[in-house]
């Protein structure tokens, strides 16, 4: 297949395209710069409302992972640009698809589970509403540019993405240095449901959400075993083999990290992947200590 990938050059990204082309898929990028990339590579600009339609077509698939990392304080400026950034470029994506004579059979746009806000122990499925919040706010109006494309015809798929665990980035990766020094400890009451899955997954997640024609729509990209941040904190130092006997309180989290603390570690998400388990996606890793383990051997 033909399929152009946004945000190829970061840790999903780049992972997808390595797995795509190894299944002897054709990778296009797009990319707001055009030159020194490993990929033939198509240029647009989001803020400027710049993507060439001649460009797009013949298209089979279309991958659309690119967005502000939502890593750092969240200053106004700062959510205004994460916020833009995937509401501005998903739209100008869709409406450049709309547009073309050839359009892709599938568009793949990313979302992520913070869709779903603060829920403590209501177990999430891909119908359950929204939340509240910043980020829960943002992944509606993420998913919601994607409708001129979905009016085209084209089969759209919204993978909401949990937390991805790699030891090559994320937050599993920004962990690994205080656990290993034994400083490591819940977050907050503890109490709190983290979904998460392993890398692998997310990259064979969207193979599969690519490939399968009976998928559309929300996906939650999730393991089948959603986690409490305190068995989450109690895996991990036993895989390890590390004390896990210093907290951090709520108040500190917010101290440092400001309202992300509130939206990304302190919010409880218990989500099931029931779109994926339905239509037949078999997870590489769909238990904790296994997966971290495995990442971690």
């Amino acid at each position: 297949m033909k399929i152009l990938v946004t945000g190829f050059t970061g840790l999903i990204g780049s992972k997808l395209v390595q797995a795509l082309q190894s299944n002897g898929h054709e990778i296009i990028g797009l990319s707001r710069r055009v030159g020194g990339q490993q990929l033939r590579t198509v240029q647009w600009n989001p803020k400027n409302g710049e993507l060439n339609p001649s460009e797009l077509e013949g298209l089979e698939a279309v991958v659309h992972l690119a967005g502000e990392t939502i890593v750092g304080r969240w200053t106004a400026a700062k959510k205004a640009r994460i916020l833009n950034s995937r509401k501005q470029g998903t739209q100008l994506l869709c409406d450049t698809l709309a547009q073309l004579h050839q359009p892709p059979r599938v568009l793949v746009s990313a979302s992520a589970s913070g869709y779903y806000g603060d829920r403590g122990d209501e177990v999430l499925r891909e119908e359950s509403t929204p939340g509240a919040g910043f980020l829960a706010e943002t992944c509606v109006a993420w998913e919601r540019a994607t409708e001129p494309a979905a009016r085209k015809g084209i089969r759209v798929v919204t993978p909401r993405i949990g937390i991805v665990l790699s030891t090559e980035g994320g937050a599993l990766a920004k962990m690994l240095l205080p656990y290993k020094l034994g400083v490591g400890g819940v977050i907050g009451s503890g109490k709190q449901y983290w979904s998460w899955i392993a890398l692998e997954d997310v990259i064979g997640a969207l193979q599969f959400a690519v490939l399968t024609e009976s998928l559309r729509g929300p996906v939650n990209l999730v393991a089948p075993q959603a986690v409490t941040n305190s068995e989450f904190t109690k895996t991990l130092g036993r895989v390890l083999s590390r004390p896990t006997i210093f907290p951090l309180p709520a108040f500190a989290a917010r101290l440092v990290l400001g309202e992300m603390a509130d939206d990304l570690l302190l919010a409880s998400a218990r989500i099931a992947p029931a779109k994926l388990v339905t239509n037949g996606y078999s997870f590489k890793h769909g238990e904790l200590e296994g997966a971290l383990r495995a990442m971690l051997r």
